[in-house]
């Protein structure tokens, strides 16, 4: 199972950071960013599966694209910043952490607006 690669690609690479840290922090970092990107590497074809199966669900339901698009949009931002804020936070980085986090919530909030646009305009279409 793809699930136990993960763990041990894991469990060895914080073993290797472990021990750099102290000697060489520096490789430490590309260590873990190495890492990251081995592990979406193993992922990206549960996602891409992930991604076909919700699009097909949405072609079913006559779901407007632009509204499916935009969430998938708001998801993979907020993948992509988690990953990046953390390999921050591993690097002792905290406050460029925050900022990666605050960028992407607002960016979130950006492409939010026409759904929350077409949402208010449904509720006041409802209300006499």
């Amino acid at each position: 199972m793809e699930v136990f690669k993960i763990i041990g690609i894991g469990i060895v690479a914080t073993v290797i950071i472990l021990l750099l840290k102290e000697n060489k922090p520096e490789f430490a970092i590309l260590v873990s960013i190495v890492t990251s990107i081995a592990i979406f590497y193993i992922i990206i074809d549960k996602l891409i599966l992930v991604v076909d199966v919700i699009t097909d669900i949405a072609k079913k339901a006559n779901v407007d694209f632009v509204y499916y698009t935009t969430i998938l949009k708001i998801i993979g931002i907020a993948y992509i910043v988690e990953f990046g804020s953390q390999i921050s936070r591993d690097a002792g980085e905290e406050s460029i952490a925050s900022k990666i986090e605050l960028g992407g919530k607002v960016t979130i909030m950006v492409l939010a607006i026409p759904i929350l646009i077409a949402l208010m305009n449904l509720i006041l279409n409802i209300i006499p």
